[in-house]
C-alpha cells in the first residue's frame, strides 16, 4: 500500500513538473495584450462580497487572536457578515441544552453572548445575518440522551443526532428560536415556566438564517426543513415584521430537489417570505489528500470552481422560475488542501494566495451571473477546526492573503458597477474583467497559475495606480504603487485592482 501510495505522488509530482514547465513556457513565448470595449457592457452587478465568522474558541474574547480578529472585521467594513454559533461547541451554540423540567430550565446564554456582542459592535452600521444554526439535541428522537463535554471549548463532533423531531408539530422548536430571537432583540423572554430572564440586549438583526445545512445535519428532507422555516420565521415575524429570512442554507449545491421544493410558494403557509435562499461550496483536491502539490491543486480548485457556475445558472433558473423575488446569498466559499487530521500542519505560504485568488474568480463570475452576495469561509479556522479556509493566522492574530484580497474587492467593486469585455488570451491562467465603478474605470486582474505573466494593458493604463495582494505581500495589506507604462508582471496567484484615467 505505501508503495501505491509513493507511486501515486511521485506521478502527481512529474504532471505538476509538466503543467509548471508548460505555464512558464507559454509565458515566455506569448505576449499577453488586453484590450477593453468600454462600451460592451455584459453585465451590471448586485454583487456585494463579504465573509463569514463561526463561532469557535479562537475567537473568544479570552483568545490571543481575539482583539486582532475584531479589528479586522471592523476595519473590513463589510455588509452582510454571517454569524454562526455551530454545533461541535453545544454551550456556545445551544441556549437550553436540557429539556424543561417540571420547576426548572436550562436557559444560559453565559457562552453565547461574548462573541455575539463582538460580532455586533465590529459591524455596527453594516446589515448582518445572523445564524444560531444549532437545535438542542434533546429535540430530536435519538436511540439514548445526546451528552455534551461540561468544557465549552471541547468539541463534540457527535452533538447533531436524530433525523426526526420528537415534536412534529413544530411548536416545540419554534419556540425555542423565538425565545433566543427575543433574548437579542427584546430584552429578554418568558419561558416555559412562566419565568422572565433579561438579557438587555436590543439588537437590530435585519437577516436570519434558518438553520445550517440541513441535507447534511440532522439529514433533514426538502420537505420537513420547508415546514421547519416556515414554523419559525411565523415566530419571528411576531416579533421582528422588518427582518428578513433566508433559507436553505445548504451544505451542498448538487440537490436540485430542494430548490424546487423550497422556493415554490404553494408548499409554504400562507404569508411566510422567501426574502433570501444561500449555499455553500469548497473546492478540494480530487486525489490522495497528503502533499499535493500547489501546481495540481490550482487545476482541481478551479475546475470545481467551473463545475459550481453552472450549477449556480440551473439553480437561477429554478429560482427566477418560482420566486423572481428571492436574493441568492452563497455564504459559504472556501479551498481546503490538507486532511481533516492533517489540516494546519503542512499548509505552504502560497496556498493563502492561490485561496484567495480562487475567491477573486468565484466572486467575479458570480457578479456575471447575478449573485447578490459572495460569503467567503471563514474568518478564523485553526488546527481541528478547519484551517484551510482560515482567513487570520491563528498564531499571531495577523490577516492573510485571503482576508486581503476580499477587502481589496470590497473596497473597489460595489453594487450597480458596470462589467465590460475584456479581450486578452486567458489561456496563461490570466483573467482580466473591466469595470466602470462611481469612482472610475478599473481593471481587476486575477492570476490563477503559480507562474508569472507579463501583461501589456490598454494605454489609458498607463503610470496607473494600482493595488496587489501576492506573494511578496503576506500578511500585510494590499502593496500599492504605480505601472511603469501600461505594463504589469502577476506574480503566482495575484489579484489586482487598476484604477484607469477618467
Amino acid at each position: 500500500m505505501k508503495k501505491v501510495i509513493f507511486i501515486t505522488r511521485c506521478l502527481l509530482m512529474a504532471a505538476a513538473i509538466i503543467l509548471l514547465s508548460d505555464s512558464k513556457l507559454h509565458a515566455q513565448n506569448k505576449v499577453n495584450v488586453v484590450t477593453i470595449n468600454w462600451n460592451n457592457i455584459i453585465a451590471v452587478s448586485k454583487m456585494t462580497p463579504t465573509l463569514q465568522i463561526v463561532e469557535n474558541p479562537m475567537v473568544r474574547n479570552s483568545s490571543p487572536i481575539h482583539q486582532g480578529t475584531f479589528k479586522a472585521l471592523k476595519e473590513l467594513g463589510a455588509d452582510y457578515v454571517r454569524y454562526v454559533p455551530w454545533f461541535p461547541y453545544p454551550k456556545m451554540a445551544v441556549a437550553e441544552l436540557d429539556p424543561p423540567g417540571k420547576d426548572k430550565t436550562s436557559w444560559n446564554f453565559t457562552y453565547l453572548d461574548s462573541t455575539m456582542q463582538a460580532v455586533m459592535e465590529a459591524t455596527k452600521g453594516h446589515p448582518v445575518v445572523i445564524n444560531f444554526s444549532t437545535t438542542p439535541a434533546w429535540m430530536w428522537e435519538t436511540d439514548s440522551v445526546v451528552t455534551y463535554p461540561a468544557d465549552p471549548y471541547q468539541p463534540c463532533w457527535n452533538y447533531n443526532q436524530g433525523t426526526q423531531l420528537r415534536d412534529t408539530t413544530m411548536k416545540e422548536l419554534s419556540a425555542y428560536f423565538a425565545r433566543l430571537f427575543s433574548w437579542y432583540t427584546k430584552g429578554g423572554f418568558t419561558d416555559e415556566l412562566g419565568k422572565f430572564h433579561q438579557s438587555g440586549h436590543y439588537y437590530k438583526i435585519p437577516f436570519w438564517e434558518v438553520l445550517n445545512e440541513p441535507d447534511l445535519e440532522h439529514k433533514i428532507t426538502p420537505r420537513m426543513y420547508t415546514k421547519m422555516y416556515d414554523a419559525i420565521v411565523e415566530e419571528i415575524m411576531k416579533l421582528s415584521p422588518e427582518t428578513k429570512f433566508v433559507g436553505i442554507s445548504a451544505g451542498h449545491e448538487r440537490n436540485p430537489e430542494f430548490f424546487e421544493y423550497f422556493l415554490n410558494p404553494k408548499n409554504h403557509r400562507p404569508g411566510i417570505p422567501l426574502d433570501c435562499i444561500s449555499y455553500h461550496h469548497y473546492s478540494q483536491q480530487s486525489w490522495t489528500w497528503s502533499d499535493q502539490p500547489i501546481e495540481i491543486c490550482q487545476y482541481t480548485y478551479f475546475e470545481k470552481a467551473e463545475a459550481l457556475f453552472d450549477r449556480v445558472r440551473y439553480i437561477e433558473n429554478i429560482r427566477k422560475r418560482l420566486s423572481p423575488n428571492t436574493i441568492t446569498m452563497i455564504n459559504e466559499i472556501g479551498t481546503m488542501f490538507s486532511a481533516p487530521k492533517e489540516s494546519g500542519y503542512k499548509i505552504p505560504d502560497n496556498y493563502w494566495n492561490l485561496s484567495g485568488a480562487m475567491y477573486a474568480y468565484i466572486f467575479l463570475e458570480l457578479t456575471k451571473i447575478g449573485i447578490e452576495v459572495a460569503g467567503e469561509s471563514q474568518m478564523v479556522g485553526y488546527p481541528t477546526q478547519f484551517p484551510d479556509v482560515s482567513m487570520m493566522n491563528w498564531k499571531n492574530g495577523n490577516p492573510n492573503a485571503r482576508f486581503w484580497v476580499l477587502k481589496l474587492l470590497k473596497d473597489n467593486f460595489v453594487p450597480g458597477d458596470k462589467l465590460v469585455n475584456a479581450t486578452y488570451n486567458n489561456a496563461l491562467g490570466v483573467y482580466v474583467q473591466g469595470f466602470i465603478t462611481n469612482k472610475g474605470k478599473k481593471l481587476l486582474l486575477i492570476n490563477k497559475k503559480n507562474t508569472e505573466v507579463p501583461l501589456q494593458l490598454p494605454d489609458e493604463a498607463k503610470n496607473a495606480p494600482v493595488s496587489i495582494v501576492d506573494i511578496t505581500t503576506r500578511e500585510n495589506p494590499p502593496m500599492k504603487s504605480r505601472l511603469t507604462g501600461n505594463n504589469i508582471t502577476l506574480r503566482p496567484y495575484t489579484v489586482a485592482v487598476v484604477l484607469l484615467k477618467e
